[in-house]
């Protein structure tokens, strides 16, 4: 065989039915083809090695030591073609790969928490990183596979990719065990306004949000103080004053040492959505995970 993009890959298939059947005409049956079609496959591959490849004899033909030979080898490399065809097989049990979410904190704690803690009994050698969200970056690093996935809001979600509701969001009213404003009565809306509040600015430094907008509607204000990047730190500043936060929902979730209650005023809440690239779309492994995400949060709601 003198170049290997010259030749047919179906030669090697004859090859391996005449070297098994050692009869033209048993080998062109087994391959559904006509006797004279293998006998011109025959000639080609003869000319392809250099080789008579098979000699006639009283029953049939013989093969060369040349064809003997290659034998093993074709075997091989037609069932690593065949292998190559199949669709992956993807164990959770034993896969060892590396996946990569992009979020932002409270994603992380609404969303990445529990999936950690329903993938690691059933993939307990799959690495999973968590990495920050980059505004305006997220569609290249999908593509470049630098991400596996990320937890976007909609209206963040860069288009041309797959996309999944998880879940929609919805606030709630924050204050510390023992706030003086907190003893088993619902605030009234006059009360809301009049406390200290803190609010997450994800740009940072910011004191206006979407509770300010829900306000502005109705002719109120409130007077917000603190403002900080991240919402995992609000619960902490709340227990430590008499601070007020409208936060989300799943942050508090079964925090202690906090009391959650219905705002006094319609705020509007927010979905979160998962996002993949195309590259990973028909991947077993990343189905699979996508998939568990998804019942996560979906057993959540």
């Amino acid at each position: 065989m003198k170049d290997i993009r010259s030749m047919d890959l179906n030669l090697l298939k004859a090859l391996d039915a005449l070297l098994d059947e050692c009869n033209v005409t048993r080998a062109a049956t087994r391959l559904g083809l006509t006797q004279p079609a293998m006998s011109g496959m025959l000639t080609r591959l003869r000319e392809s090695f250099g080789d008579p490849l098979f000699a006639r004899a009283q029953r049939g033909m013989v093969p060369t030591q040349r064809a003997l030979d290659l034998g093993l080898p074709i075997k091989q490399v037609l069932a690593e073609i065949d292998a190559l065809l199949q669709p992956p097989v993807f164990d959770p049990t034993t896969a060892r790969l590396t996946f990569t979410i992009a979020s932002t904190d409270y994603a992380l704690h609404a969303i990445a928490v529990p999936f950690l803690s329903a993938l690691k009994p059933l993939a307990p050698h799959i690495r999973v990183a968590l990495v920050p969200v980059k505004n305006g970056q997220v569609q290249a690093q999908l593509e470049r596979g630098q991400i596996s996935l990320a937890l976007l809001s909609p209206e963040n979600t860069p288009p041309d990719l797959h996309a999944r509701e998880l879940f929609r969001e919805r606030y709630v009213c924050v204050l510390r065990e023992g706030h003086p404003v907190a003893k088993g009565r619902k605030l009234t809306l006059k009360q809301f306004c009049a406390l200290d509040h803190a609010l997450a600015s994800y740009e940072g430094g910011g004191f206006h949000g979407v509770t300010d907008e829900a306000l502005e509607k109705l002719g109120m204000r409130r007077e917000v103080t603190v403002s900080v990047k991240s919402f995992l730190i609000l619960p902490d500043i709340l227990r430590a004053s008499d601070m007020v936060a409208i936060l989300p929902s799943r942050l508090v979730a079964g925090m202690e040492g906090l009391v959650v209650s219905a705002p006094p005023l319609e705020v509007p809440g927010f979905s979160k959505t998962a996002v993949w690239h195309e590259r990973t779309h028909h991947d077993p492994a990343h189905r699979w995970l996508r998939e568990l995400l998804f019942k996560t949060c979906a057993d959540r709601r």
